[in-house]
């Protein structure tokens, strides 16, 4: 515990002499047991560490159940889940925390506040997704040309307002708490609305980007856990003790193993390999024809591995290719995103953000690793995969004015003309 009392707080200090002592030591609520009574009945007497198993193994089966109906109920349903359920819950996990941890009962507005940035930051990162992706839904609505046009300038003055009312708010013997918490909520955004806005744009690039990034680290999960369980004797990072090298090891071959046979299922079928697109409608359309990614080729087999399989090409999708760099991320690089939750909620002396789900903890002890990998995958389209999109070209196009359109016209022909891709024209006598 620090020495320094309310100093710490800005509760100290001239003419805060009244004002109680306060610690570093946080609220810690009891936990809950929130596990259905009826598992409880059919778990009673064994041991705490097998009946954690089987909590953990029917809710994840639950979860992953759960999650493919909503991908079998298409684009809408994901996106709804991504943005009101996941992103919401994970949100207002983390201000809870700060708000019990940092005592900060009395604070005027920050709750307030807080989800009033929240809608801000909301506004600003979605209205740019209506911009680019929903341009047949723009064209049409009047009212929605002008949103989208000023989108950024309202953006900015709905923030600028929520700026002057925590300027507004601040009190004596609370100002180094309200900035505490002001940091709090824009670290919270940054690290939750930003990265569930990626996961949204990677959708759009087609199911494929969404689903096998997401599954990989539900598989490095599952099979890292039982390989820790069962193998698990060498202690891998000091902030999350019952993590093993065995199970980082295990979790890392099985779940490569895993994308790459998984991105060849998916691979196979339109419906996950298309760019989701809003078509006219007033629907999703996900029909293509199939980048070169999606197309089967043929690999020639290193000398050593044609030694052993006696096999000289192999028919391979070239996403399986990139699905092996996904999968070493989400095994490799992914865990460090639930270590870093671990240290955070050490730092707090919690043991998990929340009890919304038994033996998981909150929404947010599951999706620690997902948003750093959402993070990634969109890094890695928009380096390595992503290129201009004609569609996209087109709808910025069709908002331009009559005069800009026909001088964009005027000028591709021109070009076209130019370099031998349509004849000229032909002149009259």
């Amino acid at each position: 515990q620090d020495t320094d009392g309310d100093d710490r707080f800005g509760l100290g200090g001239e003419g805060d002499r009244d004002s109680k002592p306060d610690t570093d030591t946080p609220e810690v609520q009891p936990s809950v047991d929130n596990t259905p009574k009826c598992l409880n009945k059919a778990l009673a007497g064994m041991s705490s560490r097998w009946k954690n198993w089987w909590i953990r193994g029917i809710l994840t089966l639950t979860m992953i159940s759960g999650f493919f109906l909503i991908i079998y109920m298409g684009p809408l349903p994901l996106m709804l889940m991504v943005h009101l359920a996941i992103q919401i819950k994970c949100f207002q996990e983390i201000i809870t925390i700060g708000y019990r941890v940092y005592h900060s009962y009395e604070l005027p507005w920050f709750r307030t506040l807080s989800w009033y940035f929240l809608l801000c930051v909301n506004y600003f990162f979605y209205g740019e997704t209506v911009a680019e992706n929903f341009g047949n839904l723009v064209q049409r609505d009047e009212p929605l040309q002008f949103l989208v046009r000023y989108h950024r300038f309202i953006s900015f003055a709905l923030y600028l307002s929520g700026f002057c009312m925590f300027v507004l708010s601040l009190v004596k013997k609370h100002y180094r708490l309200q900035f505490y918490m002001f940091a709090w909520t824009h670290v919270t955004l940054l690290i939750v609305v930003s990265q569930s806005h990626l996961v949204i744009q990677n959708l759009f690039e087609g199911l494929i980007w969404f689903i096998v990034p997401i599954s990989t680290v539900i598989c490095n999960d599952i099979t890292a856990y039982i390989c820790g369980f069962f193998f698990g004797r060498t202690p891998l990072i000091k902030l999350s003790p019952k993590k093993t090298w065995e199970g980082f090891i295990g979790g890392f071959f099985s779940t490569v193993l895993f994308g790459f046979i998984f991105a060849y299922l998916l691979a196979q079928y339109n419906y996950f390999v298309c760019p989701v697109e809003y078509s006219e409608s007033n629907s999703f359309l996900i029909d293509c024809e199939p980048s070169d990614l999606f197309v089967l080729q043929d690999y020639t087999l290193p000398s050593v591995l044609q030694t052993v399989l006696r096999w000289k090409t192999v028919k391979l999708y070239p996403f399986q290719i990139h699905s092996i760099a996904l999968s070493s991320f989400a095994s490799l690089i992914g865990p460090f995103g639930g270590f870093f939750a671990s240290g955070f909620k050490r730092a707090f002396k919690i043991k998990d953000f929340a009890d919304t789900i038994p033996g998981h903890g909150g929404i947010m002890d599951r999706f620690d690793c997902q948003y750093l990998v959402a993070t990634f995958v969109h890094v890695y389209l928009t380096s390595f995969i992503r290129g201009p999109n004609p569609s996209k070209v087109l709808q910025q196009v069709l908002v331009l004015q009559p005069e800009q359109q026909l001088s964009i016209f005027n000028t591709l022909k021109s070009h076209l003309t130019e370099t031998g891709m349509i004849p000229p024209a032909i002149r009259g006598p």
